[in-house]
């Protein structure tokens, strides 16, 4: 996927949320499955992932280089990458990535602000994407909890997945 591609999918991903959460009854902003997240922090998720990326993307490409070595093998393909985030759920079943380990409290208050802040990290991660060159996006590396070492560009496509993935989970669950 180029450049423009992975910008379009990402967008689609949130739309699709957005759309869906904007006929959601409010009451359910802050209820979910026994033992499992509200929609809230199921948002709340999506923030602190993209904002964790567009803090990554912040780093200069020679520290990335050093620390987590040049890309050595064919980008993978956004079935790919799906295929694999889908296996290595399934192999670890339970698991919460540390940057969402402590939830605050959702309110309903909270929504708005929440949703917004979800659109605003999303700016700001294509707008740091889009800065990246085609060739660099296939060169440096970054590390995801689950799939291990991936490029800038599969990242960036695993993200749009993501944000589908938790839409697709409020959806048979909210």
């Amino acid at each position: 996927m180029i450049k423009k591609e992975v910008i379009d999918i990402l967008e689609q991903k949130h739309q699709i949320l957005y759309e869906w959460l904007k006929n959601r009854p409010d009451e359910n902003w802050v209820k979910g499955p026994e033992g499992k997240w509200n929609t809230g922090e199921h948002i709340v998720h999506l923030i602190q992932s993209e904002n964790y990326l567009n803090k990554a993307l912040r780093t200069p490409k020679f520290y990335l280089k050093y620390k987590f070595g040049t890309n050595n093998r064919e980008n993978r393909t956004y079935s790919q990458i799906v295929k694999k985030y889908q296996d290595k759920l399934k192999n670890n079943p339970g698991v919460v990535a540390n940057i969402s380990k402590n939830m605050p409290i959702i309110k309903h208050s909270d929504k708005i602000s929440y949703l917004s802040k979800l659109d605003k990290e999303k700016k700001v991660l294509i707008k740091k994407f889009q800065k990246w060159t085609e060739h660099d996006l296939d060169i440096y590396l970054l590390p995801h909890p689950l799939m291990g070492r991936m490029t800038i560009r599969e990242i960036v496509i695993w993200t749009a997945y993501h944000t589908e993935h938790h839409c697709n989970i409020l959806k048979m669950n909210h």
